[in-house]
Parts: C-alpha cells; sequence; structure tokens
C-alpha cells in the first residue's frame, strides 16, 4: 500500500479536500485504485450533532456513518464508497484506547498519547486502506490521506505526530507528503512568506513535504516557484500552481498539466498501468466553460448562512444541470421570508420563487423556516412550477396536501406541534429521543416503487421510477427521525399525492408524486450523497429536466430505447 497525505497551512479552507480529490482522479486516470482518508481533530466522535452553521452539512455514508463534508468530494470525485471508518477524529480515537484500556488490553501500562494514541492512530490508518471502497471489490494501490486544519493547530499535533511516526513504518519509498498553502498578493506581488512559515512548522515536527501545492488566484509566477523551493527545501518542478479556474473539475488536469502523476510514481517507486486518461471527465470539464444557457434554481433553506450547509444538494444540482447542458443558477431564498411575506408574496424573496424554473426544498432540523418550505410546495404545486422536496421539504408538501387539498385543518408534523389534530407526520417509534448522536434513520436503505401507476385513467407510471430506468428498488441514504404517519397514508395516497416508493416492508413512504404536475416530487431519503459530476442523481436530474423544459422528450426517448 502507498500513501499520500496531504497537509494544509496559513488558513483553512483552502479546498484540501478538492486537491486530494483531483490528485486521486488523475491517479484512476492512470489505471490505479485509490481510496481515501480524512482525519478531523476534533473531540466530537462524528459530525453527527454539529451545527450546520458551524460545520457545515453531514455527509452520510452508506453504513451510516455521519462524517465530514469533504467525504463526500472524495466520494463524488472517485466514484468511491467510504465507510464511517474512514472519518478518523480525535473522538474515536481517545474513545477506543480508553475502552481498550478499561478492558486491560495494555496489561498494565501507563497508557499514554505516545505511543499509545499514535500507535492507535497508525493501526486505524494500516487497517482502514484495506477496506475495498471500488465497485470492483479489490484493495486500493494507493490511500490518500488529509489532515484536517492546518498545521499548527494544537488539536492536530498528535495525528501529525503519528505520521511522522508512520513514514518509517510503512518506509519512506511508499509515503509521500504534501504540503497546500496560500499565496496571497498583495501590491501585485505573490507572497511566499505564509508558505515558508507552514513549511517550517511542519519541518520542525519531523515532517519535511515533497510537494506543495500553492493556492493563488493566478497561475505562480516563476520567480515565486523557485523562491518557494530554494527556502522550503522542495524541487521547482514539485511546487505547483493550482490557481482559480472556471470549475472545480478542471484541477485534474491542472495537475496533469504539471505532470503531478510523474512525480508521485518516481516518489512512491509505482509503475502506472496506463498513461494519464481523463477522458469523458476532461470532455465536460472543459465543455462546462461553453454553454451559454442557464437555468434558475431557488433553494429554500434555513441555513443559508453557510451555504457548505447544503454542499451535497448544490453539487448535486449542478451535477443535474451538467447532463442537461446548462449553467446552474442558483438562487437563495431564506424560508422565513417566505413566511413574513405569506399575505402578500411579494418583496425579494417571493419574486426569486415566482420567477426561478424549478425549486429544491431541502432537508432540515427545527421549527424555524417550516412554514415558508410549506408555502414554497404550495406555490409550486398551484403555479405548476417544477419541485423536488427532500427529507424535510418532502415532509413540507405531506403537510402543505394534506392542509389546502384533503381540508386536514391543522395537520403538522409533531416534530413542530405536538398536539396538532392531524399529525401526517411523526416520531419514528423505535428512536431514542434522549439520545442525539447517531440515533437517527441513517445510511443505504431500499426503496420500492411499490405502486408505480399515479393515474388509472391514463396509465401513466411514475416519473422518478422511469428517471431510475425502471428498476423496482434503489438503494438511497437516509438521515431522519420524523416519517409519513401510517395512519395517514390511505388517505393521502387516494386523495391524490402518490406514494409510489416504500421501504421494503411497506411501512415507510418513502417516494411522493402529484399527477398531471410538470414535475412534483418528495423523497425522504437524500439523493444528493449519491450524485456523480458523470452520474447525476435522478431526482435532481428529473428536476433540472423540468426546469429545462426537456423531461418529457428525455422520457419518450428513454421509452424509445427500453422497448
Amino acid at each position: 500500500m502507498k500513501y499520500i497525505v496531504v497537509t494544509g497551512g496559513v488558513v483553512s479552507g483552502l479546498g484540501k479536500g478538492v486537491t486530494i480529490s483531483s490528485m486521486g482522479r488523475l491517479l484512476q486516470a492512470c489505471g490505479l485504485r485509490v481510496t481515501a482518508i480524512k482525519i478531523d481533530p476534533y473531540l466530537n466522535v462524528d459530525a453527527g450533532t454539529m451545527s450546520p452553521f458551524e460545520h457545515g452539512e453531514v455527509f452520510v455514508l452508506n453504513d451510516g456513518g455521519e462524517t465530514d463534508l469533504d467525504l463526500g468530494n472524495y466520494e463524488r470525485f472517485l466514484n468511491l464508497q467510504l465507510t464511517q471508518d474512514h472519518n478518523i477524529t480525535t473522538g474515536k480515537v481517545y474513545r477506543d484506547v480508553i475502552l481498550k484500556e478499561r478492558r486491560g488490553d495494555y496489561l498494565g501500562k501507563t497508557v499514554q498519547v505516545v505511543p499509545h494514541i499514535t500507535n492507535e492512530i497508525q493501526d486505524w490508518i494500516e487497517k482502514t486502506a484495506k477496506i475495498p471502497t471500488n465497485e470492483d471489490g479489490e484493495e486500493a494501490d494507493v490511500c490518500l490521506i488529509e489532515v484536517g486544519g492546518t498545521v499548527g493547530d494544537i488539536e492536530s499535533s498528535v495525528f501529525l505526530e503519528a505520521l511522522r511516526q508512520f513514514q518509517f513504518r510503512v518506509g519512506t519509498d511508499n509515503f509521500l507528503l504534501c504540503f497546500v498553502s496560500l499565496i496571497p498578493i498583495l501590491s501585485d506581488e505573490q507572497k511566499t512568506k505564509p508558505t515558508q512559515h507552514g513549511v517550517k512548522d511542519l519541518r520542525s515536527l519531523g515532517l519535511s513535504p515533497s510537494v506543495i501545492f500553492c493556492r493563488c488566484p493566478e497561475e505562480l509566477l516563476e520567480p515565486t516557484r523557485q523562491k518557494i523551493s530554494n527556502f522550503c527545501h522542495v524541487q521547482a518542478d514539485h511546487v505547483l500552481s493550482v490557481h482559480d479556474v472556471t470549475n472545480v473539475y478542471q484541477v485534474p488536469l491542472l495537475l496533469q498539466q504539471q505532470n503531478l502523476h510523474s512525480m508521485v510514481f518516481k516518489h512512491l517507486k509505482i509503475e502506472p498501468k496506463s498513461g494519464p486518461d481523463l477522458g469523458d471527465w476532461a470532455l465536460m470539464a472543459n465543455a462546462m466553460a461553453h454553454w451559454e444557457d442557464t437555468v434558475q434554481i431557488c433553494l429554500i433553506g434555513k441555513y443559508n448562512g453557510l451555504q457548505d450547509s447544503y454542499l451535497s444538494i448544490i453539487k448535486a444540482l449542478r451535477h443535474a444541470a451538467i447532463a442537461c447542458e446548462h449553467k446552474l443558477d442558483l438562487q437563495w431564498v431564506e424560508a422565513t421570508d417566505l413566511e413574513e411575506n405569506q399575505d402578500t408574496m411579494e418583496g425579494e424573496s417571493w419574486e426569486k420563487v415566482k420567477n426561478c424554473q424549478g425549486v429544491i426544498v431541502p432537508g432540515g432540523f427545527g421549527n424555524r423556516g417550516f412554514d415558508g418550505k410549506v408555502l414554497a410546495a404550495k406555490y409550486c404545486r398551484e403555479h405548476s412550477k417544477p419541485y423536488l422536496g427532500v427529507c424535510l421539504g418532502f415532509q413540507a408538501a405531506i403537510v402543505e396536501y394534506s392542509r389546502n387539498v384533503l381540508n386536514l385543518e391543522g395537520a403538522n408534523s409533531t416534530e413542530f406541534d405536538e398536539s396538532t389534530p392531524h399529525p401526517v407526520v411523526f416520531f419514528m417509534p423505535e428512536i431514542d429521543k434522549a439520545t442525539m448522536g447517531g440515533n437517527m434513520r441513517l445510511g443505504s436503505r431500499i426503496t420500492k416503487f411499490t405502486n408505480p401507476i399515479l393515474t388509472e385513467e391514463t396509465g401513466a407510471t411514475s416519473i422518478l421510477k422511469r428517471l431510475y430506468n425502471n428498476v423496482d428498488m434503489v438503494h438511497e441514504r437516509h438521515r431522519h427521525r420524523y416519517e409519513v404517519n401510517p395512519d395517514y397514508v390511505n388517505k393521502i395516497h387516494e386523495g391524490g399525492l402518490r406514494l409510489v416508493g416504500r421501504d421494503e416492508t411497506g411501512e415507510r413512504m418513502e417516494v411522493a408524486e402529484l399527477p398531471g404536475h410538470p414535475y412534483y416530487v418528495g423523497v425522504q431519503y437524500h439523493p444528493e450523497f449519491k450524485s456523480r459530476p458523470l452520474i447525476p442523481s435522478p431526482p435532481f436530474f428529473g428536476l433540472l429536466l423540468a426546469a429545462c423544459g426537456k423531461l418529457d422528450s428525455y422520457l419518450a426517448k428513454q421509452a424509445t430505447e427500453n422497448k
């Protein structure tokens, strides 16, 4: 196993996740299998209980792991299926060491950071690197490891010490250290001092990078490259320019142009299985810059202050727009703004909803903004505007239809009103209210298209089933505590909002569609987590197709091809 470690300096948010994912994509283009590990130095066991305003979205894996959003970058770029073990946190490591101490595994030894914590980290990396994450089920050739935060953070010091030891455990021919740094431009000059200090701090810890990725608004100048080489003890051609490009999908191409793959192969003594062939990826990345058509989608959110709270939603919309060959114009609407002007339906937020080509209502927790999501669902239903509700957005469509079409006055979710006379959405009975972390319906679950007929008169079938290529069941990821109340299922379904997708027991509602509407779909699961740049998520693809006016022609063409 070969290991590539990426650390960062100066400031966080430089794009280590995109950099390491792009490196992985380039290695895959050379015929190698890759896997990825993210190290998060926080004490939380996982990201499940973190505020979206502080940390961004919680990314959910197939096995139910609630992780840092960077694992989403790895899965999307590299088409991997990672596990919760691929996200190492301080909380996980210390928890496991303490449990071992309580069992007496250390045979009376004094348990210390060195060697017990550092050994646990190294063992975890070696064990996790061997878990197959590719579709072929084979072990990876290269394991990519991202260390969260920046060099110098007290939280990450134990992980950097573990990696210092790890380079000797696995051998220097199997270990490549990379450093991502900021090159600011002041007075028209590219400044190298922050990078010099970052590398100095890293080397003081016994780690010396072999490749430096320089994040800069503009392409790195040769004198800048040479200066960094001189002061940071790195070959000049190993100082790479990762400057701003038109889209992140061009970063693997940028790294290929600077022969990163050759550096990796030489340092790690790898025989490439083929030349770098980015194929369809390169066509997609380059074509995006030339599209002229734009599709405008409104996102009705409640965590808009930090747009990373909806990162997978944004990516899924962009993947779908790529498949439609349109540029995505994403309009942000705060759900509470719709509530404040619900009587007049005036103001900037309502104008965005009225003028856009489609609406996405994503998931969320808590009462704030829910009525705004319900209002958005109502507007889209009444005005034939393409609508996709995900998780809470699905529940908003259920509540809206129950109130305004089925005339169930006061219908609501018990999450927001425990005394509602019509609890059309209620708390899942097996969930423990007293525990927060890891206590939801999580991970990959089966959804069966159990009732695909939308209207008996016309014989029209489920749009979403057709978008999934007419399969009978799909596996999608979940993260929720509330669901449609089985006592109201027949009333809702027979009242016109068709519940066409259910779990394998038939008791949990997963998909709702409205017959006769251009595209009115709600899903209890989170399809955004499995969207890929070249393989868009079907519910999102359907929304974008409908918004672009291409859905009917796409489904007709698909029906013809399937005959």
